[in-house]
């Protein structure tokens, strides 16, 4: 079977220095239809990352030359892909970390193949709304926010915005439930889905990097706002 997207086989990038342990990831998803290529080190995975074809990438967080966390904050520099971070390390600070420099998503190793396999379809389910709603247009205006479905990206007034994965499925939940209060458990219920076993933190973090992104003003947020005790909303002020 082969995963396609809009008739493009898909294509991983997967980096470790576990060189035994790229090898049986590589089987695997190639297994599935998936083209994979792989990096062994953080200087060869930003070199690697620049290709635009790489659909997603699979991150380890301790690689020689350059760090997870560094690669990872490279990446975004210049490149919206998903980004699944391994981390040998089951501290919550590091997983924290990780979605801080821009990660969708993390996976302590050791790990069951299956469980990566669940991970990448997750986060790679594109086309398919957080709300579960099946859209017609391309495009939702609501003010001035406009959110566009084929490139997954938003436009506030003139100004472009760039967002991740999680992040754009974050803002389409909001502005398509304009004024509808979302605890941080619905959110990761909805958003990342019921066995997703994360913590309310990884909502956190993403609606702080959201804000930081759309909000002229983080600290006094005019689209994404805090209702103190019970969640996160969206209404234009």
């Amino acid at each position: 079977m082969k995963h396609e997207q809009e008739g493009t086989i898909l294509k991983i990038l997967i980096v470790d220095d576990e060189k035994l342990l790229v090898k049986g990831i590589k089987y695997n998803f190639e297994q599935d239809g998936y083209t994979v290529v792989c990096a062994y080190d953080g200087e060869e995975a930003i070199k690697a990352a620049y290709d635009k074809s790489i659909d997603l990438i699979i991150l380890d967080l301790m690689l020689p030359k350059v760090d997870g966390y560094s690669v990872c904050q490279k990446v975004r520099e210049f490149s919206n892909v998903p980004i699944i971070m391994l981390t040998a390390k089951n501290e919550d600070m590091d997983k924290i970390l990780g979605l801080e420099y821009g990660a969708d998503d993390y996976l302590t190793k050791p790990f069951n193949i299956l469980e990566l396999k669940a991970r990448v379809k997750a986060v790679l389910r594109r086309m398919t709304p957080a709300d579960g709603v099946d859209r017609q247009e391309s495009t939702i205006t609501v003010g001035s926010v406009t959110l566009d479905y084929n490139l997954r990206r938003v436009t506030i007034g003139e100004k472009i915005i760039e967002l991740t994965a999680k992040e754009f499925d974050l803002i389409d939940l909001f502005v398509c439930n304009a004024g509808k209060v979302y605890s941080r458990e619905n959110l990761l219920d909805i958003v990342w889905g019921y066995d997703y076993p994360g913590d309310v933190r990884t909502v956190d973090v993403h609606v702080r990097r959201l804000r930081e992104k759309i909000e002229p003003n983080p600290a006094e947020p005019r689209f994404i706002h805090t209702k103190w005790g019970v969640g996160y909303y969206f209404k234009e002020v």
